[in-house]
């Protein structure tokens, strides 16, 4: 991604007091909170869950930016048009979880650490990713969105 793309996205994701929403909960985790309150834990339920959270009626007016698991960025609404489709169409910019979650970090403790981009499982990576890096160069982003506010 060029700078000036970087810069670009930083300043949508942070603009107009929208905030960003976190759908980026791996299987394992959105299984056992849906164990805890009664719901199959199936990927119909978690896609008609994630569903129901992307097609909220109006999102896009208080959401700039989505970050999405591996099999949430693959998923579709039951109508078969693509999650990412959806998002984008709501002004809204798709991005994808990049860590495998937190783990012990050695030697401190008590500490986590997260683990990075390399587990990233997308066949068709640049086809999703061509409408944003969101979450993977959040901390540059946010490093160039400040540097281009100072100029």
């Amino acid at each position: 991604m060029n700078e000036q793309k970087l810069i670009d996205t930083a300043k949508t994701l942070v603009a107009s007091d929208k905030g960003l929403l976190a759908m980026d909960e791996s299987s394992p985790t959105c299984n056992k909170r849906f164990a805890k309150l009664g719901i199959p834990q199936t990927e119909e339920c978690r896609r008609a869950y994630r569903e129901l959270l992307i097609t909220t009626p109006g999102l896009g007016e208080f959401i700039s930016g989505v970050i999405l698991y591996d099999e949430t960025i693959r998923q579709q609404k039951k109508d078969g048009t693509p999650f990412v489709q959806v998002i984008t169409e709501a002004g809204i910019i798709p991005g994808i979880k990049v860590d495998s979650g937190a783990k012990d970090m050695a030697g401190h403790s008590g500490e986590t650490i997260t683990e990075g981009p390399a587990i990233i499982n997308l066949e068709n990576y640049d086809e999703f990713m061509g409408l944003a890096e969101a979450e993977c160069s959040s901390m540059k982003a946010m490093r160039c969105c400040q540097l281009s506010n100072t100029k």
